[in-house]
């Protein structure tokens, strides 16, 4: 029939739906119904997958049309670089074991961190994560208003360390800050022999790229759109984000999955229980 596999597999997989099309009208309703889900922050490629989730098939440039009818207009993101990295220090520096694979298909192998700041009551405190590269979860993270190791990185890591178990060849990897290198914090890390520490070269920000790009998503979808009066108030949003983002945003580099369902996933892979 001159057809290919693509095209057959495209037509069986919506034939259904296209005898069942809902009306413009509803159509609009769920866009707007997602976008206010998603905290206006999805653009049409994002809708555009919300909708197939549900059964709904429709091209990206048909929804970004609708969105634009609708008023509808995602967060948008330029580049910045934003540094909180103190590395004139007297510490050791670790060997950049990662260099740049940020590819993982097992959970607890391989955890990237970093620190941003964020103005709280005319004042910096400082947001410390910890993400699993695997499934690009946000493992643990703390709101800080000093940059001491005891405040910033070690805390994170006790915290993630009682969420997820590590693999026996884990990888924990982030830039040179003094928070990193400190005695602290090397000490916790060699106390299990299975964790390798790895840190960024010097002045190389694309060595930490993964760490770096959720806080710029963490700035223009979540931080930089309010004026937060308190520690407790940032918190909270902080925290209302970071499990949104760990249980429901998509993501291009999990196939448009969110972490929580790129992890039921990989444990099925590697012949995992699923919670």
């Amino acid at each position: 029939m001159c057809v290919s596999k693509n095209s057959y597999y495209s037509w069986l997989r919506i034939k259904d739906n296209k005898k069942q099309k809902p009306s413009l009208v509803y159509l609009k309703k769920r866009i707007e119904k997602l976008f206010d889900l998603n905290k206006e922050i999805y653009g049409s490629l994002r809708i555009q997958k919300a909708l197939e989730k549900e059964g709904l098939y429709y091209s990206r440039s048909y929804i970004a049309v609708l969105m634009n009818e609708l008023g509808l207009k995602s967060v948008l993101s330029s580049k910045f670089r934003v540094c909180t990295t103190d590395s004139s220090h007297p510490f050791a520096v670790a060997q950049n074991v990662l260099n740049r694979n940020f590819t993982s298909l097992q959970i607890g192998e391989k955890w990237v961190s970093d620190i941003t700041y964020i103005r709280v009551a005319n004042q910096w405190n400082y947001v410390t994560t910890i993400l699993d590269l695997a499934d690009r979860k946000i493992v643990a993270w703390v709101l800080s208003d000093n940059m001491t190791t005891e405040n910033t990185v070690y805390s994170a890591w006790v915290q993630a360390r009682k969420k997820r178990n590590i693999t026996d060849n884990h990888i924990f990897h982030s830039d040179r800050g003094v928070q990193y290198a400190s005695s602290k914090m090397v000490d916790i890390l060699r106390v299990s022999n299975r964790t390798t520490q790895s840190m960024s070269r010097k002045g190389n920000c694309w060595d930490n790229a993964v760490a770096e790009s959720f806080f710029k998503t963490l700035k223009y979808e979540c931080t930089n759109r309010h004026n937060f009066k308190s520690y407790l108030q940032a918190y909270k949003i902080i925290e209302e984000y970071i499990n949104w983002y760990n249980t429901v945003r998509m993501h291009s580099a999990l196939d448009y999955k969110s972490p929580a369902e790129f992890e039921i996933k990989l444990k099925i892979i590697n012949n995992q229980k699923v919670a």
